[in-house]
């Protein structure tokens, strides 16, 4: 009796909801969702138009599963988690998530970095799912390996603060992607940034949670803190 083919990995149509979600990507970060038709995603997909409603359900959420896919490529919540669970001391796992987000937005040329600085620049209604969905559960994990430095405890103003000095030069280089590098410099090396950023973020967190424990203590802060 001849032995059955294998199935293939992806069936056809798990090929075409990728195209889909590739293409839409594409075109939303080139051109913005309000300029993008679903008819121009077909086309580039080299799908039936009836194939986005089949697979997403319209335009508006193909919208959303890019937006969501987009984030997930910048950091996904399993790495994070994987991450936040290493029996490691929690500066180390701040360095090792730093080196993961340069690695991908330096070494990667991709449509997500901009489908996510076109959305935040211009909020749209499904701006709500992806922070449910994607920035919120995210947020948590980070969060509380902050606190795991400092010594903030979680829910405390001054710890979001400590996350926003963090995050702010990540999420500059997300935005610009290099573009600001000026004319004649080296390209940005990973190793040696993912470095840089490490000691920064580590300064801040230290010189917060002295001023932190201080202000528990009813004591005057550090100086220059």
């Amino acid at each position: 009796m001849m032995a059955r083919p294998r199935r293939a990995l992806r069936s056809d149509g798990e090929e075409t909801r990728a195209r889909l979600l590739e293409s839409a990507g594409e075109l939303f970060a080139a051109n913005g969702y309000g300029e993008t038709t679903g008819k121009a995603i077909a086309a580039h997909a080299a799908a039936d138009l009836a194939s986005i409603n089949y697979h997403f359900g319209g335009r508006d959420a193909l919208y959303r599963a890019v937006l969501i896919e987009a984030h997930r490529r910048i950091v996904s919540r399993d790495a994070l988690e994987e991450i936040a669970a290493l029996d490691l001391p929690a500066p180390r796992k701040l360095r090792m998530l730093l080196d993961m987000l340069v690695s991908v937005v330096v070494r990667t040329e991709h449509w997500s970095s901009r489908v996510l600085l076109r959305e935040l620049a211009s909020p749209s209604s499904h701006f709500v799912v992806l922070r449910q969905n994607e920035v919120l559960p995210k947020l948590g994990i980070v969060l509380s390996l902050i606190s795991e430095i400092t010594g903030i405890p979680m829910g405390e103003p001054a710890l979001f603060h400590c996350f926003l000095s963090t995050a702010a030069p990540c999420a500059m280089l997300i935005m610009t992607r290099g573009a600001l590098i000026p004319e004649g410099m080296p390209p940005l090396a990973p190793e040696l940034l993912a470095d840089h950023l490490h000691r920064f973020a580590m300064a801040g967190l230290d010189a917060a949670a002295k001023h932190h424990a201080a202000a528990r203590a009813g004591a005057e802060p550090p100086a220059g803190s």
